[in-house]
Formats: structure tokens, C-alpha cells, sequence
């Protein structure tokens, strides 16, 4: 291995603002909001504050897919938050979610409004509320395990290896070493649990499913951080099985596109707040 220049640490730490590449604006060492700003109502129950990332994606697939499966009270308005503009830092989207990460829900349903935030926790909010993909009772902690499971380990795919990757100020041969071989653990994992399962938590698409699948399904059918080839996904059969299986998917298909603010422009729907909206994009109604 190349040796790369060597950094001593400091005594004592200090936050160079500049230090971070192409997101460094969005990492800071304190907490609370940068700036007054509120938030957006529209009119159904439920309001989403978002951005198409993989965590993003989550919980715009599960309304998607409650709508397609017949829940109609599961109708939501999706906000657009720019995090490259800071949007997460406004004091409304604190109010909602205080780490100022997307994405951030309120649930108006009720008699009082409630905040829900982190993906996962949104995602099991709405499957208990709505009393649905949730697979039967007898595969809770398969289910659940697998929702964990993706809570601890995608952060070594996203923020470990497609920072590295794809987002530092330079390659670093060492980082990149050390979270592509634990990314490919990670869809290894994966590829034999499949080999013997049709989803996540045994014989029903769930929302282990919907969680797992923004991050390491579009990894196989996508190609995240342009790394199809580095880290050679041809060779996980069974997950591109299963993740092919999920992008076929009415409800996924249009969760995919809401909030997205990348790739080809029509599968990108900035805001939704109808189901027209996917006919006639958002962004041509608010000037995009």
C-alpha cells in the first residue's frame, strides 16, 4: 500500500470549515439551527420533509407503497429539503428533527401533532399505525434484526466507503481499502441470506425490505458512487435478484422519484403533494 503523507493529531482538535470536500457546509461540531425558517403545511395528514437519498427513500417508498396497497389515509405531502443549502439547519426542520438530518415527519393525523425522526423510526411509526408490512408476528425479531442490522451497517457504505469513494478531497487509499472490503462483507451478508429467502424477514415483502433496498439494492441496480465495477455487485446473485424484484414495484417506482433532485429529469419529482403530481412534475409548478 501507497504510504500517504502522515497527520499527527493535534493536542487539542479544532473545526477547519473548510476541511471535508464537497460537503464540508453540511458538518459542523454543534447541534441547533443556523437560521430562522419555517416549515411548510400542506393539506393531508401527514407531512414529510425530505431529500431523495437512500434514507430519504425509505420512507417515501412505504407511503407509496401504503397508497398502492389501499391505505388512502396514508396520503402525504413531501417537501423539498435542500441540504446543500442548509434547508436541515432552518429552525422549523430542527423543531421536527434535532440532529438536522432528513428525513423529518410530522404526523397531524391525530389531535395533536407528533414529530417522528430517523428513517427507520418513521417507517415503523406508519407500519404499526397503518398495521402493515410488518410481516406476521412470528417474524418480528427477524424482522426487527434486519432493521437494526441496516441501521449499524449502511453508514460504513455511505458515509464510510461512497465518501471515500466518491466525495473526498482526494483519494485515500487506506479509507477506501478498508470500507470497500467492509461493503462487500455487508452485501455479502446479504446475498446468502437471500440464497435462502425470498425477502428480508422470511416469505413477506416487509419494511426490513423497503429499508435495505434504497441502500444496497440500488448499489446493485444503480450503481452507487459509481463503484458497480470497484466492487464488482455482478457477483451478488441473490441480492440483485431481490433488488430487481423491489424496483419492479408499482409503489417503489414512484417512492423512488419524490424528493429526487438527481439523475434523469423525469424521474425526478421534487415535491409531492398529489398522486398527479407524478404525471405533471412539481418542479414545473414551483419554477424548476
Amino acid at each position: 500500500m501507497a504510504r500517504q503523507e502522515e497527520y499527527t493529531p493535534p493536542k487539542v482538535w479544532t473545526w477547519d470549515k473548510e476541511n471535508g470536500g464537497e460537503w464540508a457546509s453540511l458538518n459542523r461540531p454543534i447541534a441547533g439551527a443556523t437560521h430562522e425558517k419555517a416549515l411548510p403545511v400542506g393539506d393531508h395528514p401527514f407531512q414529510l420533509y425530505s431529500l431523495g437519498t437512500p434514507n430519504g427513500v425509505k420512507v417515501t417508498v412505504l407511503f407509496e407503497e401504503l397508497l398502492e396497497a389501499g391505505f388512502s389515509d396514508a396520503e402525504y405531502d413531501a417537501w423539498l429539503i435542500r441540504i446543500g443549502d442548509g434547508d436541515q439547519f432552518g429552525s422549523g426542520f430542527v423543531d421536527v428533527n434535532p440532529n438536522s438530518k432528513i428525513p423529518a415527519l410530522m404526523d397531524r393525523s391525530g389531535s395533536e401533532p407528533v414529530r417522528v425522526f430517523e428513517s427507520v423510526a418513521i417507517m415503523m411509526h406508519l407500519a404499526e399505525k397503518f398495521g402493515a408490512f410488518m410481516g406476521p408476528d412470528k417474524a418480528r425479531p427477524e424482522l426487527l434484526s434486519w432493521l437494526m442490522w441496516q441501521m449499524g451497517s449502511a453508514p460504513f457504505l455511505g458515509g464510510g466507503f461512497g465518501h471515500f469513494y466518491a466525495y473526498a478531497p482526494y483519494p485515500m487509499e487506506y479509507p477506501i481499502n478498508r470500507y470497500a472490503m467492509e461493503s462487500k462483507r455487508q452485501m455479502d451478508v446479504l446475498d446468502k441470506h437471500l440464497s435462502e429467502n425470498e425477502w428480508m424477514a422470511g416469505g413477506e415483502y416487509t419494511i426490513a425490505d423497503m429499508a435495505i433496498w434504497p441502500w444496497y439494492g440500488r448499489m446493485v441496480t444503480e450503481g452507487g458512487y459509481n463503484a458497480s465495477e470497484f466492487l464488482s455487485v455482478h457477483e451478488y446473485t441473490h441480492l440483485t435478484r431481490w433488488a430487481e424484484a423491489i424496483l419492479a414495484r408499482p409503489g417503489v417506482q414512484r417512492g423512488r422519484m419524490v424528493n429526487r433532485t438527481s439523475g434523469e429529469p423525469h424521474e425526478q419529482l421534487w415535491e409531492r403533494h398529489s398522486a398527479e403530481d407524478f404525471a405533471t412534475k412539481t418542479q414545473d409548478k414551483i419554477g424548476g
